[in-house]
């Protein structure tokens, strides 16, 4: 229910590759189990991460560096 929390989710999803497939294949789960570990999130940020392109946790970093130029 803070912006910590979900800097924590967004900082878990980009470094965890388990955690990442989990969340493509059953977010709304995989949410709910970090919830169970302590981070809340809003039922609106919920939305959010559920709603997103699955894409985008899976970066690459020559992909990101490429866009910043």
């Amino acid at each position: 229910m803070s912006a910590v929390n979900v800097e924590k989710v967004i900082s878990r999803l980009l470094s965890e590759e388990d955690l990442r497939i989990r969340f493509v294949l059953d977010p709304l789960y995989t949410l709910a189990d970090l919830h169970r570990h302590g981070l809340a999130l809003s039922p609106h940020e919920i939305d959010v991460f559920v709603q997103s392109d699955a894409q985008i946790w899976f970066w690459e970093e020559g992909r990101v560096a490429s866009r910043s130029h």
